[in-house]
Order: structure tokens, then sequence, then C-alpha cells
């Protein structure tokens, strides 16, 4: 929700107030998903959104209601039953609680939204956790506790207790931009975001498969970088989708590339020898994900490789190859589905297991249906 927090940062900058939504929490089917935010303009229009339908149209209200009498931070729960569902065209069957939270003055946020749009721009992560329900000494619904990568804070949650619990989730949180609603011991609950760069993936070889994985990486938001010591295989006519292209090996690109925590990076040269030093000099940056193509027994003689070159095995057992989700992909295009489905996966934090419903869901539909049926009365 990036552009949240430009428009934030460029009306508090002007002293106009503002209101932020955003859903902290949801239960079963919702249209979205926690960290899905709202701004609402002191004219009443706004940027972002929440999901759609009546539910959003509702917080909507009750901002534009917060900007012309005043008041507190508010939350509400909404479940998407049948009827409100239905009222939407919308098929959800789930609950989606909101912070609704107005800012008068920009001393109130703007600090906050200027390090945030910072961190989306290529600065240091943060994060920002926000109390929801208040409880166990903590301060009222909508204060803030900032935390920097650094571990720097500003604000606080009302005590020390909660400012240090947020201080170490945020760690965890910050290098893929993730969120997380916790009920504290102390009973009090509070809502806490990461921000970071957006995604960047850096692909090691410029064959068939990384000309297939560009144009996906670039549809689902990523930064994409190109290096082949071949600047046949590394230009803008055969890689437009590149942000950065790099005619150079990947061990002497790679130093030279902005690699974070939230870069991904795929090794897939053009053989054995490049992938192994390649692999090497990608298991030395500071990327989360790292990914060589290749068979077993090729990955089996790299990584002995590597641990003999003094790469720790911790770092090692973090390298996913054969990199990719097992689709049974043989085409360079189906193992570019593989490796970024793989890709998403992990950032996103989602388990990569099929999302069929289960069978006794299924019978359970089957004897609802079969009831409805027995009690229609016969002609």
């Amino acid at each position: 929700m990036r552009v949240v927090f430009e428009e934030a940062v460029n009306l508090l900058g002007k002293g106009d107030p503002v209101v932020v939504a955003t859903v902290v929490r949801t239960k079963g089917s919702t249209p979205q998903k926690p960290g899905s935010k709202l701004l609402v303009r002191k004219d009443g229009s706004g940027v972002g959104t929440l999901g759609g339908g009546c539910v959003e149209g509702d917080i909507w209200f009750a901002a534009k209601e917060l900007l012309k009498r005043g008041g507190d931070t508010e939350y509400r729960e909404y479940e998407l039953n049948e009827d409100l569902a239905a009222e939407d065209g919308l098929v959800c069957g789930g609950t989606m609680f909101f912070q609704i939270d107005p800012v008068y003055s920009p001393e109130q946020y703007l600090s906050y939204a200027k390090e945030i749009d910072e961190a989306y721009r290529g600065g240091a992560s943060v994060a920002l956790a926000s109390v929801i329900r208040a409880g166990g000494g903590s301060a009222p619904a909508g204060a803030k506790l900032l935390i920097r990568e650094s571990g720097e804070t500003e604000g606080t949650l009302g005590n020390a207790a909660l400012d240090a619990d947020a201080s170490d989730r945020a760690l965890g949180l910050m290098p893929h931009g993730r969120n997380e609603y916790v009920q504290h011991e102390s009973d009090a609950e509070y809502f806490i975001e990461a921000y970071t760069t957006p995604p960047q993936l850096v692909v090691c070889g410029g064959g068939h498969v990384s000309k297939a994985i560009a144009p996906l990486a670039k549809t689902v938001g990523f930064r994409v970088f190109i290096t082949d010591d071949r600047e046949e295989f590394a230009n803008a006519d055969r890689f437009p989708e590149a942000d950065i292209l790099m005619p150079l090996k990947p061990e002497e690109a790679l130093p030279k590339l902005p690699i974070n925590a939230n870069t991904f990076i795929v090794v897939a040269t053009r053989g054995h020898r490049y992938d192994n030093v390649a692999l090497e000099a990608a298991a030395s940056t500071p990327a989360k994900y790292v990914g060589l193509m290749g068979s077993r027994r090729k990955t089996i003689l790299i990584y002995e490789d590597l641990l003999r070159s003094g790469v720790p095995l911790d770092r090692v057992s973090e390298i996913r190859s054969p990199v990719g989700l097992d689709v049974r992909a043989r085409t360079p295009e189906e193992i570019a589905v593989s490796i970024m489905a793989e890709v998403l996966m992990f950032r996103l934090g989602g388990t990569g297991l099929p999302m069929k419903l289960e069978d006794w869901r299924l019978d359970r539909i089957a004897q609802k249906v079969e009831a409805e049926k027995s009690a229609v009365p016969a002609d």
C-alpha cells in the first residue's frame, strides 16, 4: 500500500488531516488480507482499498464522519455472511477486523509515514506497531511504536514489555515486509506491519529459463536484475523487463547490486563450473532466498564444493536446490512457473500445498444438499 503512505506524506506535509483505515485481522474467506489500507482525504476522496463493496463503503463513511466531527481511533468487525456478501456479488464467508485511525495533525503520523515511504524507496526497513485494543497497562487504541532496522524505536505502545515484544517481532517481519496481529499475554492487542523495498529478483544467467522467468517476476511486482557475462544474453532486447542489466560474471555483478534480505537470487548459468562460482557468491550475500537450477546430482557436487570452500553448513542448508516446486515442469516456461511459484511461497509465507477443499468438506456439502432434497415435499 505504498500509495497510501505517499499520499499521507503529501497531505500531512500541507497540514491536511487524513484518516487511515487498515484491515488488521481476518478469518475465513475475505476479499482483502491484513495490511490492506484506505486513506480518506478531508474532501471525502481516497486512495487504496479495503476490498470494495458495502463494507468498504461503511468504513469510508465512518472515516469521513471522523474528519467532520472529530473522534478517536475506532475498531470495527464485520462478519461477511451470505446476505452481506450477496449485496456486493461476493462469495465470502469470513470476518474482517478494521482499525480506523484519524490523523488530525502532522506530528501524530508524518514522521512515521516518511520513514515508511523511504523504506519503500530503498531505504532501511522499518516496522510500525499500533495498539488495537488496550489492556495490561498499554496505551490507548491507536498508540504507535516505530521500530527501525537498527533496533532504535520512536513512540510507545504504553509500556516496556509491549515495546520489547513488538521490537523482537519486527526483526522477523522486516525482511519481506510482513505483518502480524498480536494478542499479548498482558491482554493488550496490537498490529505490527513491516515495510521494506519492493522484492528484487536477481537471475544469474540469461538462458531460456531466465528469459521466461523475467516477465513473470515483473508481473508480480519484483524488480528484475539480470547478469550474464555474454552481452548477447544480457541486453535490453532479450530482457526488456529488467531494471538492471549487468553483462558481467555473477561473482563480479552481485557485489555491485543493491542486494538486501528481500532479494531473491536464482542461479541458472550455462554450466556446472559457472554455477559453482555464482552460487558461492550468492550465498555470501544477505539475500534470504538463494536457488540453484539443476539436477540433484549437480546439487550434491556443488554443495560439496561450497562446504570445501568454507561456506557454513547452515547457509548451504538454506539454498533451494533443485529450485522450484514439483509440478513436473519440462519446458523453460513451465520451469519458470515452478521457480516463481516457490519464490512467491517463500516471500508470502505460504506452504506450497494444494488449496483444494478437503474430502470432509465435500462430504458435508453433499450431506447438506441431500438433506435439502429430502426436505422438499413430493408432488
